[in-house]
């Protein structure tokens, strides 16, 4: 009888410690996921700002040269939000540098509504990234510690990669996706 009592006991504890590691990584996978959609969002917001700049920046400068060539190729393409992230802070940079070159772009008040639009963009997706790997981190350490690597195993949970904004133009970089 004492024998069923502590088996009954030790599988209510192992279910329960089950059930408390698994709840914890739901609660990462959710804030990772979340985040994702925050920072696929606003770098959506963006892409559609610099591509309502094209025509406005071209009527705002007298050159033949092509801007934001890159940009204008997306339109076709699915990509990643790490990829479209890098190809955003290129656009960004190719923008600063163009309104360098032709002072006059920021005479237009449009332009300077866009720019500032851009700027708070890049505020917030900078905090996304932020809080995404502090949530990255702390799911991986999930994955690597005893004794929850022991449930990551059971429920086959893989390491997320985190948001690098480093080597922003390394082509090392060229197919990792979030």
């Amino acid at each position: 009888m004492i024998c069923i009592f502590i088996i009954i006991v030790l599988a209510c504890a192992i279910a329960v410690f089950y059930a408390t590691i698994y709840n914890k990584f739901q609660e990462y996978i959710i804030r990772i996921n979340e985040v994702e959609s925050m920072i696929d969002t606003y770098l959506r917001n963006k892409y559609d700002l610099i591509n309502k700049s094209i025509p406005i920046i071209k009527g705002n400068i007298k050159s033949e040269k092509e801007i934001f060539g890159e940009i204008v190729k997306l339109r076709s393409r699915k990509i990643g939000n790490f990829e479209l992230y890098r190809i955003l802070t290129r656009a960004s940079n190719e923008l600063n540098g163009l309104k360098t070159e032709f002072p006059d772009i920021e005479k237009s008040e449009e332009v300077k509504k866009i720019l500032k639009q851009i700027a708070d963009i890049d505020i917030k997706v900078d905090n996304c990234i932020d809080y995404y790997n502090d949530n990255i981190s702390v799911y991986n350490t999930l994955l690597k510690k005893f004794p929850s690597n022991i449930i990551a195993t059971f429920c086959k949970y893989e390491e997320k990669l985190f948001f690098d904004r480093k080597n922003m133009n390394d082509d090392d970089y060229e197919d990792f996706k979030l």
